[in-house]
């Protein structure tokens, strides 16, 4: 499979692909409900919470900082994370404008 030539898509498909390619993991989503359910920043709990290893939670982590739905602050030793309130709603607007492109013609029989 070759490479895919971003050039010919636009930038909010570009951008809407990357989202789902980071989103595209039940870690990471897992990840991102806690943030949201815990709205604060968290670091060491998402082991105990998630049940996974340190390592894989930061790579997931770093996953989603790389695409900017997460940011991260350093505390001595340790970093916490939250959700970046700017980028989550640049993610929420281009999946909505996407999904608010659906018209369902099903309902009218029109279907294929």
């Amino acid at each position: 499979m070759g490479l895919t030539k971003t050039d010919l898509f636009t930038v909010e498909q570009n951008e809407l692909a990357k989202l789902a390619k980071a989103l595209a993991h039940p870690a990471r989503i897992a990840i991102i409900q806690y943030l949201l359910k815990t709205n604060s920043c968290v670091n060491g709990t998402l082991v105990q919470e998630l049940g996974l290893a340190q390592a894989t939670i930061s790579q997931h982590l770093r996953e989603l900082k790389e695409i900017g739905l997460i940011q991260g602050t350093i505390e001595g030793v340790s970093v916490s994370y939250c959700i970046n309130p700017g980028k989550w709603e640049e993610a929420q607007f281009l999946f909505n404008q996407l999904f608010d492109t659906y018209q369902s013609s099903c309902s009218k029989g029109d279907c294929c």
